[in-house]
């Protein structure tokens, strides 16, 4: 039991993949040690990428455009 009398989770909790981090942020990404320890969850994820915006699907108007200009003809 914990301190405070309630019982641990029953779902398994991973270790936090430090290793990895300090990989990415030393010798991947070449920061300062002390850059990488100030840097947010968040801010790492923007220098790998991971926060890129998803592109917007066609609208209609591109997507009827592109069925003119490319016909499945015979298929249907």
């Amino acid at each position: 039991m914990s301190p405070t009398g309630s019982h641990a989770p029953e779902t398994p909790v991973s270790a936090f993949p430090w290793d990895a981090v300090l990989t990415l942020g030393l010798a991947t990404l070449r920061w300062r040690p002390r850059d990488l320890w100030a840097a947010t969850p968040r801010e790492l994820a923007a220098a790998v990428g991971l926060t890129r915006p998803v592109p917007d699907a066609p609208s209609r108007a591109d997507f009827d455009r592109l069925l003119a200009a490319y016909p499945d003809a015979g298929i249907f």
